[in-house]
């Protein structure tokens, strides 16, 4: 299961293991615990082994990673043809979100100078 590490922020990143490994392969090969490190380090986010490696499982099924060797006992990944173009639509997917919230949540916000009930300007 994905757990955040910072609890302020709840609900705030995305925590889609798919898109946090195809995102960490982006900057080049790694093993499993390197993923569950640069994971967390770039979205705060900590996966549990299970999650991480069912998802490797599912990635590699589907074409969007692959083995890049081997490396005593780890075995490190690396992102496939098909995975860059599979983060490329995930994170445009992610920008129409973004765009949208960010858009409404300028609509909520009083203009400068409205006086908010009770406050003044």
């Amino acid at each position: 299961m994905a757990t955040k590490t910072k609890d302020a922020r709840d609900g705030a990143r995305a925590n889609d293991p798919t898109v946090l490994i195809l995102t960490s392969l982006a900057s080049g090969s790694k093993h499993g615990y390197a993923l569950l490190q640069d994971i967390e380090a770039f979205a705060g986010v900590r996966l549990g082994p299970g999650t991480l490696y069912g998802a490797i499982g599912r990635l590699e099924e589907r074409g969007l990673i692959e083995a890049a060797g081997e490396a005593g006992r780890r075995r490190p990944y690396r992102l496939s043809a098909a995975g860059t173009q599979a983060l490329e639509a995930a994170l445009a997917d992610l920008r129409v979100i973004v765009d949208e919230g960010s858009a409404r949540l300028a609509r909520r916000r009083p203009a400068r100078g409205v006086v908010a009930a009770g406050g003044q300007a």
